[in-house]
């Protein structure tokens, strides 16, 4: 499948990394940036993901900014793309199922929950679900590793949604 990616200055890293990923996982990535940290306005790489699956270029996309949602409000602006601003797997799942979603958005800030979500997404199917729960688990696991809890219930906000 072919995947338009794009993000803003706040989301590059979490960009290459997922479109790294897709490669390995047999899916064409297409990255049209940014490729820096240097401010950029995020509106811009919205429009870009959402002309991109307007004009056939490819059939899902994925953008991260800082947050998720203002590059899926400038994506929305096209009537082609029906972009979900996602920060789990549950709601991605049902944007793409009841809401025929086809680009999610994902907010840099939220790594930890973003990156198993856009795994399941390339995955698919039971192989994508068996992932995403292998992958959260390990993350939990790191996260009560690296605070001395012993429940996943007793983890910090802050570990899961770090402030920087």
């Amino acid at each position: 499948m072919r995947i338009v990616m794009t993000a803003d200055h706040a989301g590059v890293d979490l960009k290459d990394e997922l479109a790294a990923w897709l490669t390995t996982q047999g899916h064409d990535a297409l990255d049209l940036g940014t490729d820096s940290h240097e401010s950029v306005d995020y509106p811009r790489y919205g429009a870009m993901l959402a002309e991109a699956i307007a004009d056939g270029r490819a059939e899902r996309g994925i953008t991260v900014c800082g947050s998720g949602i203002g590059v899926a409000i400038a994506a929305n602006r096209n009537p082609a793309c029906r972009c979900a601003q996602v920060a789990e797997p549950l709601s991605a799942s049902l944007a793409r199922k009841h809401n025929d979603a086809n680009a999610i958005a994902l907010g840099a800030s939220a790594v930890l929950i973003g990156r198993p979500f856009c795994y399941g997404l390339a995955a698919g199917g039971a192989e994508g679900v068996t992932r995403v729960i292998d992958i959260l688990r390990n993350e939990f696991e790191i996260a009560m590793a690296l605070t001395g809890r012993t429940s996943i219930s007793a983890i910090d906000r802050t570990v899961i949604w770090p402030e920087n």
